[in-house]
């Protein structure tokens, strides 16, 4: 079951071979959370997907108010009985037409909705390993930051992940600084500061970043720092860690030879859950 353009369809919506998504990569997507009938942080959601359309000049529609999409986005879930909590991916692609050159800009969309277990975030009590994926780099541009449909390096990173038996790889950009994971945001805790990478770095402009630069400012003695961090840091580091909406926040265990305590993880979590239970 799918909403697409505003009707809900009992079967799985069946894109024709000359879809831009398909095609070209050509669209744009978020990936929400919706508890007790609400999604998370939908405002900052709907900005964002807002700003990627105009970055990659797409046609925004008159109907596209955060009113509307949320309505859109709540009648599937309600349609498919799991709007207690639930997965939902809401996808923006260019109409199709044309070569790398479309006809016009115009888009349409397309909701997505599974289950989720669990309403409140949770830290499962088990290892996660990961390592470095250097195969290829993510460039320090505006487009690194947005979700858009063409994730190739993601991909092949978790393939490299799978084959060696990790949990997750951390990615790379060209000056050889590490950015993001596979699967998330960043975050480093080392000697009572807690470090991303700035957004200007090519990571992803992620919603949980921003939730959990908040909710970590209000933790005492820890500082709260946007900066480069290189392989060499990760050694050093006291605590590392992924944050996205789905998961909320995922300790990373163990890195190579490296392991590391989950103390501010949990104390981050404690607080985000607090934060959407208001």
């Amino acid at each position: 079951m799918v909403n697409f353009n505003g009707d809900i369809l009992d079967s799985e919506l069946q894109l024709t071979f000359s879809n831009r998504s398909f095609l070209y990569g050509d669209g744009v997507f978020e990936t929400l959370k919706v508890v007790d009938n609400k999604i998370l942080f939908f405002e900052d959601h709907y900005f964002r997907l807002l700003a990627s359309m105009r970055i990659i000049r797409m046609q925004i529609p008159m109907s596209f108010t955060l009113e509307y999409l949320e309505s859109q986005i709540l009648a599937l879930v309600s349609r498919q009985n799991i709007s207690n909590s639930a997965r939902v991916r809401l996808t923006v692609f260019r109409n199709e037409g044309g070569y790398y050159s479309p006809l016009d800009n115009s888009v349409s969309f397309v909701i997505q909705a599974s289950e989720l277990q669990n309403k409140l975030y949770s830290i499962q009590n088990e290892s996660f390993e990961v390592d470095l994926y250097k195969d290829f780099v993510v460039t320090k541009q505006l487009l690194s930051t947005l979700k858009t449909n063409n994730k190739i390096i993601q991909i092949t990173a978790s393939i490299f992940a799978q084959e060696n038996q990790l949990d997750s790889c951390l990615l790379i950009n060209e000056d050889k600084n590490v950015i993001e994971a596979t699967n998330g945001n960043l975050f480093m805790l080392m000697n009572n500061q807690l470090i991303t990478p700035p957004i200007s770095h090519g990571c992803l402009n992620g919603i949980m970043r921003k939730q959990t630069l908040k909710l970590a400012k209000e933790i005492e003695n820890v500082e709260v720092i946007e900066k480069e961090i290189s392989p060499f840091d990760l050694q050093k580091a006291d605590e590392l860690f992924i944050t996205n909406v789905i998961v909320g926040i995922q300790p990373i265990t163990k890195y190579r030879k490296k392991e590391f305590e989950t103390k501010l993880s949990n104390a981050l979590l404690v607080k985000l859950n607090q934060a959407i239970s208001v």
